[in-house]
């Protein structure tokens, strides 16, 4: 054996040991993991703390001196995270399903691999698995940076009483995906979701003039009839095609590459969330018809400097003609200004909720 083959030996072998070092430090820390759980048992104390998961993820990222690469940092321990916290509790989260859709990305990013998850068909059914306490949390798309809101969901917080608890955001890449051997020139059908075939319609027409445009309740669901279909290929995500055995023909057919969704967790009763200073607080309203009634509820903002960053409306679906709006803005609902303006618009309007205040998310997790 070589001098150079004995040295590569003996590193593997402190590799080894390092390793089994890793394993005792994550059995120690599952173990202090099932304290906690037990001592929440005998308290208030929620077992899900998304501001202490991040702020503990964004400490260790600031604190690594390398040569660890910090972009791995934040994977790695949501799932070690992930995996203690189903120790902590049998936690459930539904979701916009079914698996390997976009949705389902967004869940196992933000909750990790080891949460039990439960795929919905329908927004509605999300939010009525958590309302009757099926779930903990439902994790549904509200907002996508090229194609808008997905207006279900903003219908669904009109009558629910759900909080929002967190968001995510997941950078979307669409893949063409097809049976082994199928050729590009030989697609007669693409199946998808209408907001994928929408994100993606110049490089479809450009590059796939001859096939048909099917939509599909998913891009999941997409996949799964491509993997049916002898000239079929769908546009869905990477997670879809090794579920279903597909090949990945082309990567990024959306037409901009910038091109992220934007996901809500909601649950019964909203977070803490700390004194952090990235918070939003998400709010919805009626105003009464009368001129000049949006601009007052404006007027209050920026009278106290306070930068709203969304606002959306849609029919109420109570009386012809009648909006509910939807607003984002920076801060927390119990910060001074915020709660004087709140409670303003309390009086104000006759339909007004707090959605939840919450982290914004890091388009980078």
């Amino acid at each position: 054996m070589s001098d150079a083959e004995k040295a590569l030996g003996q590193l593997r072998e402190r590799i080894d040991a390092v390793d089994k070092g890793l394993l005792k430090l994550l059995n120690d820390r599952a173990a202090l993991a099932q304290e906690v759980a037990e001592a929440k048992r005998h308290g208030t104390a929620s077992f899900y703390r998304p501001e202490r998961e991040r702020s503990l993820i964004d400490s260790l990222q600031a604190d690594n001196p390398g040569p660890f690469p910090g972009e791995a940092i934040r994977p790695v321990f949501q799932e070690i995270v992930s995996a203690c916290l189903s120790l902590e509790q049998g936690m459930e989260v539904a979701y916009l399903g079914p698996e390997a859709t976009f949705t389902h990305q967004a869940v196992k990013r933000h909750f990790g691999s080891s949460a039990k998850t439960v795929p919905c068909g329908t927004i509605d059914a999300v939010f009525a698995e958590v309302e009757r306490g099926e779930a903990a949390f439902g994790v549904v798309p509200v907002e996508n940076s090229s194609e808008g809101v997905v207006n279900h969901t903003l219908d669904c917080f009109v009558d629910s009483s759900l909080k929002i608890v967190a968001e995510i955001v997941v950078d979307i890449e669409h893949c063409l995906l097809a049976r082994d051997g199928l050729k590009e020139n030989q697609i007669e059908r693409v199946y998808s979701h209408p907001q994928a075939l929408a994100q993606c319609r110049g490089w479809l027409s450009a590059n796939l003039k001859q096939a048909s445009l099917v939509p599909s309740a998913s891009t999941a669901d997409a996949a799964r009839a491509a993997k049916e279909d002898p000239a079929g290929a769908a546009v869905s995500g990477q997670m879809a095609a090794r579920m279903y055995g597909l090949m990945v023909l082309r990567r990024n057919l959306q037409d901009h590459h910038d091109n992220v969704t934007r996901f809500l967790v909601v649950g019964k009763d909203s977070q803490a969330v700390g004194q952090a200073d990235n918070l939003k607080t998400s709010l919805l309203m009626t105003l009464p018809d009368t001129p000049g009634a949006l601009l007052e509820v404006l007027t209050h903002f920026e009278r106290r400097a306070i930068n709203l960053s969304k606002i959306e409306s849609r029919p109420s679906k109570r009386k012809a003609w009648d909006y509910v709006f939807f607003l984002d803005l920076d801060g927390r609902a119990d910060e001074a200004k915020v709660a004087e303006v709140l409670n303003i618009l309390g009086e104000r309007c006759d339909l007004f909720k707090v959605l939840g205040t919450y982290q914004k998310a890091d388009n980078h997790e």
